[in-house]
């Protein structure tokens, strides 16, 4: 009888394994391979806008939840108000219910915990003034595809206002994002709040005990101290001679998912990199990648970064819903009585050592010697950038990290 009860437990425990592999390797639908595709392209045309803002430092979004925002706005919008949504999102063939199943489909893979091995928590809520009356339909339906919460605000208090929105950020974020904003400026729309706290887990981790103090140079003449760790390992690398940046790719755990460097040679402002940077680029740049000896040195940093992308999504084709005179949310409050007064996307993201246990094999061995040097201790662009579906899952700079001002050497 043992031996049965053996069989038996042997079976279902084969069985669980391949449901669980299935389940990792389940395809994407047609329409969330298009938005996958799409929000890749999302990612390079508003980074290209936020990059040009004046006196903007560091930048951090996230292209598939600034879509998932969007979809919303479809969601509550009618007749051309929704339809600018598909054409900013290239889907205007994507059917209404295939683009809010596709966008939920897509951030739920990506986001997955358990097949990517990656911390990232997404909130979403949407704020509307006190006068407004949301239709059952749509707080059910965003809900179920976008995950948002609801509630109104008196925004004409502009100073419990802006408390209310922090604390809810706050408490979302577990005290990770404290501010998401200084003020509300207009007082009659809807609000979507973006907060999210990503912190990737690599591969082979950083050893803790392999981390000091250096300098970040922010520019040649001012510097701030960070924590740096260091670690020398096989990465996809490739040296741009022609364009003096170099590109490093490390993965995350289960390899799902890497991050990749774009990192100039020397200090200077990024603006130079950041023309070059588009889609079709990126597809050479990680065409050209090969597993090089890298000596690494990132910095052990947290970025806290909060942007309000109304005027940005305005410029790559939102113009409806966020013009008061011409908006129709209706589906929102069952009237034309709203439109869109600010898209709130704040993100932090921790880079730590904390990761998957070192390859201690090819340590004193040939493939390790003559590593190329990444020290990346000055302003560099980012991306996390998921293998299975292609897309980004975030985009962003680093120019100026936390931490105090360093003494200017003579």
């Amino acid at each position: 009888m043992w031996a049965v009860n053996l069989i038996a437990l042997v079976l279902l425990a084969t069985s669980a394994s391949a449901a669980t592999s299935a389940s990792a390797d389940k395809l994407l639908s047609n329409h969330a391979t298009i938005l996958a595709d799409n929000s890749a392209n999302l990612a390079f045309s508003l980074y290209q806008k936020m990059a040009k803002e004046e006196n903007a430092e560091n930048i951090l979004i996230s292209p598939v939840v600034v879509a998932s925002s969007l979809g919303l706005v479809a969601l509550g919008g009618k007749a051309s108000t929704a339809s600018q949504v598909k054409t900013i999102l290239n889907a205007d063939k994507v059917k209404d219910e295939q683009l809010h199943s596709g966008l939920a489909e897509l951030l739920t893979e990506l986001s997955d915990p358990k097949i990517r091995n990656v911390t990232w928590k997404i909130s979403n809520h949407l704020y509307g003034p006190s006068s407004v009356n949301f239709v059952d339909g749509f707080v059910q339906s965003s809900k179920k595809h976008y995950n948002c919460t609801h509630s109104k605000l008196n925004f004409i208090n502009k100073k419990n206002a802006v408390n209310s929105i922090n604390k809810w950020a706050a408490k979302s974020t577990d005290g990770k994002l404290p501010e998401v904003t200084k003020d509300v400026e207009k007082t009659d729309g809807v609000i979507i709040i973006n907060a999210m706290v990503f912190k990737p887990h690599w591969d082979e981790q950083f050893h803790h005990k392999m981390v000091d103090n250096r300098g970040f140079l922010v520019s040649h003449s001012y510097s701030v101290s960070v924590q740096m760790m260091h670690r020398t390992g096989l990465y996809n690398f490739y040296d741009d001679e022609n364009n003096k940046l170099s590109i490093l790719s490390i993965p995350l755990a289960h390899k799902k998912s890497s991050v990749v460097f774009i990192m100039p040679y020397h200090v200077e402002p990024l603006e130079r990199l950041e023309k070059l940077l588009t889609k079709k680029q990126l597809e050479t740049w990680m065409g050209k990648l090969q597993q090089t000896a890298v000596a690494l040195s990132l910095p052990k940093v947290s970025m806290e970064v909060s942007h309000n992308l109304q005027n940005h999504l305005r410029e790559l084709g939102l113009t409806e819903a966020v013009d008061k005179s011409k908006a129709d949310l209706s589906n929102i409050s069952g009237k034309k009585d709203l439109y869109l007064a600010s898209v709130f996307h704040a993100s932090a993201m921790e880079w730590d050592t904390d990761g998957n246990e070192i390859d201690t094999s090819i340590f004193g061995t040939d493939r390790l010697k003559n590593p190329k040097l990444f020290y990346a201790d000055h302003p560099f662009i980012f991306l996390v950038k998921d293998q299975k579906t292609n897309s980004i899952m975030f985009i962003g700079r680093l120019v100026r990290p936390k931490g105090e001002k360093m003494r200017d050497e003579l």
